[in-house]
């Protein structure tokens, strides 16, 4: 009953429409009207700029961490790092859940990517770190918020698979359906980037200024 409990609060947390209340607060609008039509960070970046987006991806990051961490009510599962892995796992993906389904926010939210990084970040941080700087290093090359976060979500199964080899099955699956998720939740994504009309997110502009004023040093 306990977990039950904490299972609800952890989709609670994760429903906290971050995008949305910033949209709406700061700017007299509701995110999921304008661009992708999502609630996340992605479509927060190229609608309302780099300094919301960042702000709205903390966040959800945030959300991710403080759900998934919520074990530590239960005593009994600090002893136990079998029980306590899966238990925060549950605790995760419920908290993704409630980003996509957003209770407070008509059930229309983002794609759960900031969010799933939190849960990372909570189980296990050196996998988080090493997704983190292959979302910030493809972003750097790219500027493809959408294309950065298929491609940390991908390299997430692949550290937890073969690179640290987590024996844990429970993870093992889940690192797949993280990779899974993140791919299927970005299909419309994927075919804007083959037909070259995504949006990339307003970084690095003197950048691309220095590039278009002398093409021959790309």
């Amino acid at each position: 009953m306990d977990e039950l409990l904490l299972i609800v609060l952890a989709y609670c947390i994760g429903s906290v429409p971050t995008a949305v209340w910033v949209s709406r607060s700061r700017f007299g609008i509701d995110i999921r009207d304008y661009g992708s039509g999502n609630a996340g960070a992605t479509n927060t970046f190229r609608v309302l700029g780099s300094k919301w987006g960042t702000l709205v991806m903390m966040v959800d990051i945030l959300k991710g961490v403080v759900a998934t961490s919520l074990y530590i009510f239960l005593p009994d599962y600090l002893t136990n790092e079998l029980h306590r892995t899966n238990l925060m796992i549950g605790l995760g993906l419920a908290a993704v859940i409630g980003h996509i389904l957003p209770i407070w926010a008509g059930f229309k939210g983002g794609k759960g990517v900031a969010t799933l990084l939190g849960m990372a970040v909570a189980i296990q941080p050196l996998v988080a770190v090493c997704c983190i700087a292959v979302f910030l290093l493809v972003l750097y090359l790219t500027r493809f918020v959408s294309l950065s976060s298929i491609l940390a979500g991908v390299a997430f199964m692949v550290f937890i698979l073969f690179i640290f080899n987590e024996k844990e099955t429970l993870y093992r699956i889940f690192a797949v359906l993280v990779a899974l998720m993140v791919v299927l939740t970005h299909q419309k994504n994927i075919g804007r980037i083959l037909r070259g009309t995504e949006s990339k997110i307003p970084i690095l502009k003197h950048r691309d200024k220095r590039r278009q004023r002398n093409p021959d040093n790309r």
